[in-house]
Parts: C-alpha cells; structure tokens; sequence
C-alpha cells in the first residue's frame, strides 16, 4: 500500500482538470432532466478517457518529451506544421483563458453558497472579494514551481472533492437498481442529445492529452514506470467519473429541470436534505473549481511552451508568463462577473475541430517505432483509439452546429 501510495502521479491532476464547474453543471443538468437515464454517457466517458490518456502517459514516459513538442518533430510539412500548431494554440491558450473565469467562478459559487456574497462596489463594477481569494491561491500553488508539492495538493483537493460529492450522493439514498439499468442500458430520452454531447466533451478534453504527456515525465523518467502510469491514470480517471456520476445522482434526486447549475442544486437539496448536503456539495464545488483553476494556466503554459520550442520548467520565465496571462485574465472576468461569450464561443468551435485532430494526431503518433519502440499501440489499444476517434469527430462537429445554433 505504502508502495502504490508512493506511485501515484499526475492521475489525480488529470482527474482534478476533467472535473471542472463545467463537469459539475453540465451532470447537474443531466441528473436534474434525465435521472439517472444518461449514466451510461459518463461511462463511455470514463472509458474514452482512459484510453487517450494511457496512450498521452505512455508518449511522455517514453520519449521524455509532452505531445506537443513531439508533434513539432514528426509532422515534417512546415506549413502543415504551423497550421496545426496555431490550432493547438488557439484552442488550448485562448480556450482556457476564456474558461478560466468560470473555474474561479465556480470556486466562488461553492464559497458563496456558505458563506454569502461579499462584493465591492467600485462605482458602476462590482468587484468579487471572492474571485482574487481564488486567484491568489491559484496563483500560490503555481508560483511555487515544484511538481510535488503542486500534486499533493491537488491530490488533496481532489479526495475533498471527492468524498463531498460522493457524501451528497450518499444522503440522496439513491435507488441502486436505477443507478445500474442507467449505467448500462443505451437510451437518449427526448432532448437529450446536446447534454450527451457535453457529459462527453467535459470528460474526454484536448487539453488533458497536452497535460498528461508533460506531467509523466516530472514523475517517471524509466520505460519500466509505465505500468504505474497505467495503473495512476485508470484510479484516477474512475474516480473522476465516480465523483461526475455522484453529481448526476445527486440532481436526479430533485427531478427539477430549473436547476441550472451546482448552486442551484445545492439550494434544492437543502430543504429535502438538510443543511449537510447543501455544505458537502458547496465543498466540492469549491474544491472543482480551484483544481480547475490550477490545472487550466498550467496546461496553457505547457501547450504553448512544447508548440514554441521555450523550457517547461515550471520555474522558468517565459512559462510563467503564460499562465500569469491565463490566471489574470480569469481573475478579471470572474471578479467583474462578465463572460466573455465570443471568446467561449471561440473557444468551443476550436475545441470541437482540435479534440478529433489531436486523438487522430496521438493515434498515427503511437503507432510510430520510431518515436516508442516496442511500446507502440498493440491492435487491441488501435481498435479501441480509433472507436473512440470516430465518436470525437461526430461531437466535435455536433459541439460546432450546437456553438452556430444549427441544432
């Protein structure tokens, strides 16, 4: 046990990225609309995400190097190469800044729902105490530019997340028979479609497969670390999708399709379950929103760096001017509460088109002997990656027609 608790690397991380106030509110939404009917979505989820994720530690452990930088070597077409790499940082650098501020606002919506608002007016703005408070911590926890301390808190957070969504659950008392017939029997009730798309795009992200493949190799530099890898990224990323599934559960409890978000739902809950659900679910809201806050500057800063051929120290200048950038302008937006909707929007339409591009990109990569060896994908992890890839492709053209208001 001392062993596999010594073992444990940047799963957590990854778990700590996927489960944002975006996870939170898109399984609210589908717990509150559909009960537990769309579980087996979160299922498909945790699957998918396994498998990219195996493969973007595997890549990292392997070549010493984070999926970015590796792209720079084998795509060869220096046009093709550019273009690529300008996606990359559209999606990822621009995406997480204009999402960041609903991570710090998440936060603040956890910490709000306990403790009350506490704004300063500054004529005509609104200035959320709340917002820097987050900010600060994020800022902190990045400053500090040492992996281990960085992912033990994470770690940290993501239990407390953890147990606080599962205890909210718990208090449901949820029938386990539905839970079961929810998780693997396929059906999309009526208008279901966009929220199966979003339990799936919040799940399975681009910038995670970045985020991975950079970590391993602050933890593990040794091909023979591989099976920790695997066995860190499977705990972790189940019990992510247990922590998501809870929050579903929980919401299906109200059966209340107004609910439109975590602290919506932890005030429904109150009144049916007392004053423990609406703190063990404000906990965890909190705890999601500041993972994401962390994790979100930190992939920007790696993305950019493997893209641009900088250092990905964690202390050097140029990746700190990165996701200063990010966390700022997160701080800004959250703090003034304005959402900079054309940014999102932006930055949905990028992610969708880079999501089937990068798991493409990471396939054709895996499968290269010159880049891994013998720790190429078998058959087996091919079949499963590129399942996984034509399902991608299908949302991440579903979350453009959604972006566009086609369907």
């Amino acid at each position: 046990m001392k062993k596999w608790f010594k073992n444990i690397g940047p799963g957590p991380l990854i778990a700590a990225a996927f489960i944002g106030p975006g996870t939170v509110t898109v399984c609210t939404l589908a717990g509150a609309g559909f009960g537990y009917a769309l579980l087996w979505a979160m299922l498909f989820s945790i699957f998918a995400t396994i498998v990219l994720q195996e493969m973007a530690a595997r890549l990292g452990i392997v070549t010493q190097k984070g999926l970015s930088q590796v792209i720079r070597t084998v795509i060869q077409n220096p046009i093709s190469r550019v273009i690529v790499l300008i996606l990359i940082i559209a999606a990822i650098v621009i995406g997480n800044a204009a999402y960041e501020a609903g991570n710090i606002s998440g936060a603040v919506l956890g910490l709000e729902s306990i403790f009350g608002n506490y704004v300063l007016e500054l004529g005509s703005i609104s200035v959320n105490y709340f917002s820097l408070l987050i900010g600060v911590l994020a800022f902190v926890l990045l400053y500090i530019g040492s992996y281990k301390a960085l992912e033990r808190i994470l770690i940290a957070l993501v239990i407390l997340m953890s147990l606080s969504f599962l205890g909210t659950a718990i208090i449901t008392k949820p029938n386990i028979g539905d839970i079961v017939k929810g998780l693997f029997t396929f059906q999309a009730p009526k208008d279901s479609l966009l929220t199966i798309i979003g339990l799936i795009g919040t799940t399975v992200v681009p910038y995670n497969i970045f985020l991975h493949s950079s970590l391993v190799k602050e933890k593990w530099n040794a091909v023979e670390d591989i099976k920790f890898a695997k066995r860190d990224t499977i705990v972790a990323v189940i019990l992510g999708g247990i922590v998501s599934m809870s929050i579903i559960i929980s919401a299906a409890a109200i059966g209340n399709q107004s609910i439109s978000d975590a602290s919506g739902l932890a005030k429904a809950l109150e009144p049916l379950f007392g004053q423990n659900a609406k703190y063990l679910l404000s906990i965890g809201l909190f705890a999601a929103g500041i993972t994401s806050a962390v994790t979100a500057p930190l992939a920007a800063a790696y993305v950019t760096s493997g893209c641009l051929g900088w250092s990905s120290d964690l202390k050097d200048k140029r990746f700190r001017m990165v996701w200063i950038f990010i966390l700022l302008l997160g701080v800004f937006f959250s703090s003034i509460s304005m959402k900079p909707i054309e940014v999102i929007k932006f930055a949905q339409i990028a992610n969708g088109l880079l999501l089937p591009v990068i798991a493409a990109l990471l396939i054709y990569i895996m499968n290269k002997s010159s880049i891994l060896g013998k720790y190429k994908n078998t058959v087996l992890q091919n079949s499963l990656s590129l399942i996984i890839l034509a399902i991608t492709i299908l949302l991440g053209l579903k979350t453009i027609l959604k972006v566009l208001q086609v369907v």
